[in-house]
């Protein structure tokens, strides 16, 4: 599909599956279908994430957005289709390759900041040697050096997630998954944060699926946003954010980040008259 249809918002979408120039996927969903019993959560989803593409999944609620990012972490199994990572169709879990960020951030409320981000290196079987050193590294990435002896209840919530950001990518894993991460901060948080986490992905060169249900948020994070139907969930349309990166928080304001949140939103509520 041209990128004009695309912005058109057409029903019928063609979601790249040739890898793009950089050759083979690291993610690709192939006629993906999954329900619950008599729920039908997705049907029939394809789609490819290139390597070091930041791709959001947006719609309404219940359409299978976080089913389909479970699929490709391997917690959940497809009825139909296959779901491949790294050229390698996913049976199960695979920590090497995917590691998660859920709303939920579970971090150990019993452990230290630092050793909350090094539990992910534990339960990979790292090495005891070097596993501080690399927790330590990951925290400071993330600008919380000063916070590793806090324990999860002395930290705000922006500083927790920034520690389950920390553990994420402190496995070194290519994938990374984040299931509305963002959600239970202020937009101020949330603004700060993207940008953090951009410019980190950027530089490890991370491939990131993202769930969200903020329109701004899935604009400043994503090269591509797929916008998918209500359940069961299909691929209603793909849009490129065609905006340059490093991202700073005066896109904003700009008329082309309004362009598109607006072409979103006029997805999700099938707006003709703003689409067009």
């Amino acid at each position: 599909m041209t990128a004009e249809a695309a912005s058109r918002g057409s029903v019928s979408v063609s979601v790249p599956t040739d890898g793009g120039a950089g050759g083979a996927p690291a993610i690709r969903v192939s006629g993906v279908s999954l329900s619950y019993g008599s729920v039908d959560a997705v049907a029939d989803v394809s789609f490819d994430v290139r390597p070091g593409e930041f791709v959001s999944l947006i719609g309404p609620s219940g359409c299978g957005k976080s089913s389909a990012l479970r699929l490709i972490g391997g917690l959940l199994t497809p009825d139909r289709g296959t779901v491949s990572v790294a050229g390698s169709v996913v049976v199960g879990p695979r920590p090497q390759d995917v590691a998660f960020v859920f709303q939920d951030l579970a971090l150990y409320p019993w452990r230290s900041a630092l050793r909350n981000v090094e539990v992910a290196l534990e339960f990979a079987g790292a090495p005891r040697a070097g596993r501080r050193e690399q927790a330590a590294a990951c925290l400071r990435a993330v600008g919380l050096a000063d916070a590793a002896q806090r324990f999860p209840h002395q930290l705000s919530g922006g500083m927790q997630q920034r520690v389950a950001i920390a553990r994420a990518l402190v496995s070194k894993a290519p994938v990374l998954l984040l299931d509305e991460p963002f959600a239970a901060l202020d937009e101020l948080s949330r603004t700060r944060i993207g940008e953090q986490l951009t410019a980190l992905l950027e530089e490890q060169g991370k491939t990131v699926v993202s769930v969200t249900h903020n329109l701004s948020e899935a604009v400043y994070l994503s090269d591509r946003v797929i916008v998918m139907s209500p359940r069961p969930g299909t691929i209603k349309d793909v849009v490129v954010v065609d905006l340059d990166r490093p991202r700073r928080p005066s896109l904003l304001r700009t008329p082309e980040f309004h362009r598109l949140t607006d072409r979103l939103s006029a997805l999700l509520f099938d707006d003709d008259a703003v689409r067009s």
